[in-house]
């Protein structure tokens, strides 16, 4: 294989989280009076950081919001998730498959560790990462800042060039561009085009085509 480590981001990615994620992020916002459809959070909020949204929604408004209103969503999420949070589909087979020929591979996420503890150990995926969870927090900058990739990378003793990012983001997209990385984009449908805009070597819907990508037979 042509690479020494995979990042995979994780919401979206690794768990199916984003609409969850975003019902609740339109649900806070909607409650500011600030009407928020799911699909709206989702179109504006795909992959990112939750203490950002918070920023930008303070301005928009003018004013501060409360402490503890990023803590209030993700205690929302949180229990969710431990509810009905499910796999990306395919992805276990794909991580099966990687762990099987020894190929590093670690998380790269916008959000926090808490959060990717939570999503990780319900899903049953937090077997194949572990001590190699990294978040935007490490860096203290979110994506589509490259920082948390190379940071990554640093952590592993690999370099940028030799490093493979696997993301559903267009800023995250843009993050592992900006790294110098290569970035396998799933869309998780079949709209690939801002994914591949932001500088995706591909993109797919299917998450299993990731093995074609880097040459690693699929494990039955």
């Amino acid at each position: 294989m042509k690479w020494d480590l995979i990042i995979f981001d994780c919401d979206g990615v690794l768990v199916d989280s984003e609409a969850i994620g975003n019902k609740f992020i339109a649900e806070a916002l909607t409650d500011l009076g600030i009407e928020t459809s799911t699909d709206e959070a989702l179109g504006e909020f795909l992959g990112g950081k939750l203490t950002q949204i918070k920023i930008s929604v303070e301005k928009k408004l003018d004013k501060k919001l409360p402490d503890d209103w990023v803590d209030k969503i993700y205690e929302k999420q949180f229990a969710e998730f431990k509810r009905s949070l499910k796999p990306i589909n395919g992805i276990e087979n794909v991580l099966r498959a990687l762990t099987k020929k020894d190929v590093l591979m670690c998380v790269g996420s916008n959000g926090p560790v808490n959060k990717m503890d939570v999503s990780l150990s319900v899903t049953g995926l937090a077997q194949y990462f572990s001590g190699r969870v990294f978040s935007a927090d490490h860096v203290g900058i979110p994506k589509p800042a490259p920082d948390l990739y190379l940071y990554c990378a640093e952590q592993l003793n690999c370099i940028p060039q030799k490093c493979l990012v696997v993301e559903d983001s267009p800023r995250g997209a843009m993050a592992g561009v900006s790294a110098g990385m290569t970035v396998f984009g799933y869309s998780g449908t079949d709209n690939n085009t801002d994914l591949l805009r932001a500088g995706c070597s591909t993109v797919s819907s299917k998450m299993t085509d990731l093995l074609d990508f880097v040459g690693v037979p699929e494990t039955r």
